[in-house]
C-alpha cells in the first residue's frame, strides 16, 4: 500500500533523513522508533508533504504506486485525508481554535465527499462516539476538551475518509498512561473499521511492542535494524537496537533493594490541603468557585529512602512539592520537616532548613538562567546561603565531576549542552549545599530512554553515595519500579495506596492503582499482542477538581462499584475511605495481579 525507497530529507543542507526505505501493507502496523533527532517524524511528514519549504527531499514514496514525491500541491491536498490521514503529536495545535471540534471533523467529511452539512455533522457525531466521545460534545471547542479527548477526536477525524494509511506521529507522548490506553484502544478500533495500514512513530517501546506488527529502529537517519516486532524485541542484531532495549526500564522487572536502617521520617505529612481560587472575567476578577488541588495527601519519608509520588495529570503531585517547598504553614493538615512542624519557625530557622532541601526540576533548560555560565548556576545556591566565593570557587569541579560533566565545561552556557547534561547540571545545583532531601518532579520525563537510564543511574549512585532521600514525582511508573523504595498513589489531590514498591506493584488492592499498572505497556510483544495481561480500562477523564465529592472520588470510574450491593454503593456514596492497615484507602480493596 505504502512503499518508501532511498528517502533523503535535508534542512538547508543538514541531512535528517538518509536513504530510508520502507513498506507497509494494508492492514499491517509498521513501528518507526529511535530517539529524538533520529529522523522519524521527518520521515512520515515527508509522505504527505508537510515539511517546511527549507526541506530538500529526495528519493520515492509510492501510494498504490502513485508517486507522490514532487506531486502537485493540488494531487496531495486530494489525497490528504482521504486515502492517508495523519494523527499528529500535538492535537490542541492541529485543530483550529475558533472552530467547534465537530464542525472541524464534518469539514475533513465534506472536503472528499459529496454529502450535506447535515449529514457531514452527523458523521461527526457517529465518529466521535465511536472514539467514546458522546455526540453531545459535537458543539465544544477545543480547549474544553481534555488532552485525551483532544487525541481522540483527531483520531475521529483521520477515520472520516476511511483512509488507506494512518500516520500517527508520537500520539501519546504527553499523556497519562491510562489515557494513553485509552487513546491506544481508539487508534486499534480506527484501524479495524478502515482497514487501514498505520505507520506508527513512537519512542515508546513498550507502545510499539503492544501495536506493531513490524519494526524499523531509527538512528542518525538512517534504518539501522528491521523485522517484525518479536524479532527486533526478542532477538535483536545491531547493537544500537540492544543499548535502546536495554535501557528501558520495566514494569515487571524487580530489583533487589538493601533494608533500610528504621529511623524518624526526614518528611511526615498528615491531611494535606491545598485550594485555589477558581476566577472568571477579563478585565475584572470575580471569584466564582474554588479549585481543590490537593484534599488529603499523606507522606512519609525516611533517611536514604526514595519515595515515589505517582498519579494522572492533575492529581495534585506538583502542588504538593511547592506546598512543602514554601516551608510555611500549610493551609489544612500538618507538615514536619527533620522534625520542625511548618508554620512555626523563625526567619533564620526557615533558611537554615531550605538548605536541607533542594528541587530538581522537570524542565532542565527552563530552570536554568541562559545567560548565566553553568559555573555561576551552580554556585548561586551557595551564596544566597552565605558561602564566601573561595568556597563556591572550590566546590563547583567537585559537584560538575560528581555529576559527570568536565569541570573544564563551567564556563558554557546551559544552551551549549544536550538535554541530559543539562539536567545533571539541575542535579549539581541541588547537590550544591549538601541537602539531606531531594525533591525531584518528572527529571527524566522530558528525556530519551538512553539518557534517561543515565541519569537513573546518578541519582541511584548519589543516594548510596550521600545518603539522600528522594521524593520523586513521576507519571512513569516503570521508572517508579526502577528507582522507588516505597510508592504512594495520588488521586484528584488525595492519597489513595500507600505502601512498599514492590508490594504496591506486585499486589495492589486499591482498583484505581489496578488501572495504572495495567495500563503500562510492556517492551513485550508477545505478552502485549497476545493479551497476557489484564487490561483495565478505565472510563473518560478525572473528574474536575472545582467540585468537592462526597464519598469516595474514585467510584465513577471504579471497574468495581458497578458489581457491589446497593448497600455497598451507598456507603461508597457517602463515606469518604481512609488508608487502611494495609495501605489502599478503599472500602472493599481486593488484591489483583495485573503486571
Amino acid at each position: 500500500m505504502l512503499e518508501v525507497a532511498r528517502l533523503n530529507v535535508d534542512f538547508d543542507g543538514r541531512p535528517a533523513v538518509r536513504d530510508v526505505s520502507l513498506s507497509l501493507s494494508r492492514g499491517e502496523v509498521l513501528g518507526l522508533v529511535g530517539e529524538s533527532g533520529s529522523g522519524k517524524s521527518a520521515t512520515a511528514l515527508a509522505v504527505l508533504g508537510l515539511l517546511p519549504d527549507n526541506a530538500t527531499v529526495q528519493g520515492s514514496v509510492r501510494l498504490d504506486g502513485q508517486e507522490l514525491v514532487g506531486a502537485g500541491e493540488r494531487e496531495l491536498t486530494r489525497i490528504r485525508g482521504s486515502r492517508v490521514a495523519m494523527v499528529f503529536q500535538d492535537p490542541l495545535s492541529a485543530f483550529t481554535p475558533v472552530h467547534r471540534v465537530g464542525d472541524q471533523i464534518a469539514e475533513a467529511v465534506r472536503a472528499h465527499q459529496g454529502v450535506s452539512r447535515e449529514r457531514a455533522r452527523e458523521r461527526a457525531a457517529e465518529l466521535l462516539d465511536l472514539v467514546g466521545i458522546p455526540a453531545s460534545r459535537v458543539r465544544a471547542f477545543p480547549h474544553e476538551f481534555s488532552g485525551g479527548m483532544r487525541q481522540r477526536a483527531m483520531i475521529a477525524m483521520a477515520m472520516a475518509n476511511e483512509p488507506d494509511v494512518i500516520l500517527a506521529d508520537e500520539p501519546t507522548t504527553a499523556l497519562d498512561v491510562t489515557i494513553q490506553a485509552q487513546v491506544l484502544d481508539v487508534l486499534r478500533t480506527a484501524q479495524r473499521e478502515t482497514g487501514a495500514a498505520v505507520l506508527l512513530v513512537s519512542h515508546d517501546l513498550g507502545v510499539i511492542a503492544g501495536m506493531a506488527d513490524r519494526v524499523a529502529v531509527m538512528y542518525e537517519g538512517e534504518v539501522v535494524e528491521s523485522g517484525t516486532a518479536v524479532e527486533v524485541f526478542g532477538r535483536p542484531r545491531e547493537p544500537y537496537t540492544r543499548k535502546l532495549l536495554g535501557a528501558v526500564p520495566r514494569l515487571d522487572d524487580a530489583r533487589p533493594r538493601a533494608e533500610l536502617p528504621d529511623s524518624e521520617p526526614v518528611l511526615r505529612v498528615r491531611g494535606l490541603t491545598k485550594t485555589f481560587p477558581l476566577l472568571k472575567g477579563s478585565a475584572f476578577k470575580r471569584r466564582v468557585g474554588s479549585v481543590y488541588a490537593v484534599d488529603g495527601v499523606d507522606l512519609d519519608i525516611r533517611r536514604g529512602e526514595t519515595l515515589a509520588l505517582v498519579g494522572e495529570s492533575g492529581s495534585g503531585k506538583s502542588t504538593t512539592l511547592f506546598e512543602l517547598l514554601e516551608l510555611a504553614a500549610p493551609e489544612g493538615g500538618s507538615v514536619e520537616l527533620f522534625g520542625q512542624r511548618l508554620g512555626s519557625l523563625r526567619k533564620a530557622e526557615s533558611k537554615a532548613l531550605r538548605r536541607r532541601v533542594q528541587i530538581v526540576f522537570q524542565d532542565p533548560m527552563a530552570s536554568l538562567d541562559p545567560r548565566m555560565p553553568v559555573g555561576d548556576i551552580i554556585a548561586e545556591p551557595l551564596r544566597t546561603q552565605g558561602f564566601d566565593r573561595a568556597t563556591a570557587a572550590r566546590r563547583v569541579p567537585e559537584l560538575l565531576t560528581r555529576v559527570g560533566l568536565d569541570p573544564a565545561h563551567a564556563e558554557r552556557f546551559p544552551h551549549e549542552f544536550s538535554g541530559g547534561q543539562r539536567q545533571r547540571i539541575g542535579i549539581a545545583r541541588a547537590l550544591s549545599v549538601e541537602p539531606e532531601l531531594l525533591v525531584l518532579d518528572e527529571p527524566v520525563s522530558a528525556l530519551d530512554v538512553s539518557v534517561q537510564a543515565g541519569v537513573l543511574d546518578l541519582l541511584d549512585r548519589l543516594k548510596a553515595e550521600l545518603g539522600l532521600a528522594y521524593l520523586f514525582v513521576s507519571h512513569d511508573l516503570s521508572v517508579v519500579r526502577h528507582i522507588a523504595d516505597r510508592v504512594s498513589v495520588v488521586y484528584l489531590g488525595r492519597t489513595v495506596e500507600s505502601g512498599p514498591v514492590e508490594e504496591v506493584f506486585e499486589r495492589p488492592r486499591h482498583p484505581y492503582t489496578q488501572a495504572l499498572l495495567s495500563a503500562v505497556p510492556l517492551p513485550d510483544p508477545e505478552r502485549e499482542r497476545e493479551r497476557r495481561r489484564t487490561r483495565i480500562l478505565l472510563a473518560g477523564d478525572p473528574p474536575s477538581p472545582t467540585q468537592r465529592y462526597d464519598g469516595c472520588r474514585f467510584r465513577a470510574r471504579c471497574p468495581l462499584y458497578a458489581s457491589l450491593a446497593e448497600e455497598e454503593r451507598k456507603r461508597c456514596a457517602h463515606d469518604v475511605p481512609v488508608l487502611d492497615g494495609d495501605g489502599a484507602a478503599c472500602h472493599f480493596p481486593r488484591v489483583r495481579e495485573v503486571i
